[in-house]
């Protein structure tokens, strides 16, 4: 199907965002791991199923199908989002660590070491819908699946692919504690550790990647 080929590449950006997998990964330390974490992957599914829902029907109500004169709309909001995207790679770029110097993890992040499963969910929530990132590839996706005027149905069947897709990154650390136990602590401080180093260049990578695939699909649908 077209648009699921056009959609579940936008989700990787969200499943391989450090800020979206560290979370998880120092909920996995806490006192009772497996239930804060499984809290928050359960809030975040729910904040992207919901961001996406969400666009998808204001783009109906706008009537971005292909069909439509309308339809160069739909050009212009992926041209407007490529180009935002472009512009945040460039300032997660300008923004990393230089050689021998350390990356930070932001303060919110170590905050939330101590959450509850109650607020691991409400933090999980809020992440998945209001990460100003997972926003805008949401609504690149929202706007492809709009314009390739899909039955509700199929609309749902892409949905629910996209919300799997964004959340395997979430839901990665889960699975290896499931499986490893406490070996686990080795491999996901690992990860930890790696992430911490390099999440703004991954994330300038992955904004500039996928900024020049919206660009380029905003120009070849004008």
């Amino acid at each position: 199907m077209r648009v699921a080929g056009e959609v579940l590449p936008l989700a990787l950006v969200v499943t391989l965002s450090p800020l979206n997998v560290l979370p998880v990964i120092l909920l996995l330390f806490t006192r009772k791991p497996l239930l804060t974490a499984s809290c928050f992957l359960a809030g975040f599914v729910a904040g992207v199923a919901a961001v996406l829902t969400a666009g998808v029907l204001i783009a109906d109500a706008l009537d971005l199908s292909g069909s439509s004169s309308d339809s160069t709309w739909a050009a212009v909001v992926k041209l407007a989002l490529g180009v935002y995207l472009l512009v945040a790679s460039a300032r997660k770029y300008r923004g990393r660590p230089r050689p021998g110097e350390e990356e930070r993890m932001p303060r919110r992040l170590e905050a939330i070491a101590g959450f509850s499963p109650a607020k691991s969910l409400d933090a999980g929530l809020l992440l998945g819908a209001l990460n100003p990132k997972n926003v805008v590839v949401g609504l690149a996706a929202a706007t492809t699946i709009a314009h390739g005027a899909l039955p509700r149905g199929q609309q749902i069947v892409v949905i629910v692919a996209y919300v799997i897709v964004a959340a395997l990154g979430v839901a990665a650390p889960i699975v290896v504690t499931l499986v490893l136990g406490e070996r686990s602590h080795e491999v996901l401080d690992r990860w930890k550790s790696w992430l911490g180093r390099n999440s703004a260049v991954v994330m300038a990578a992955l904004f500039a990647l996928f900024g020049v695939v919206l660009i380029g699909q905003a120009l070849a649908a004008m």
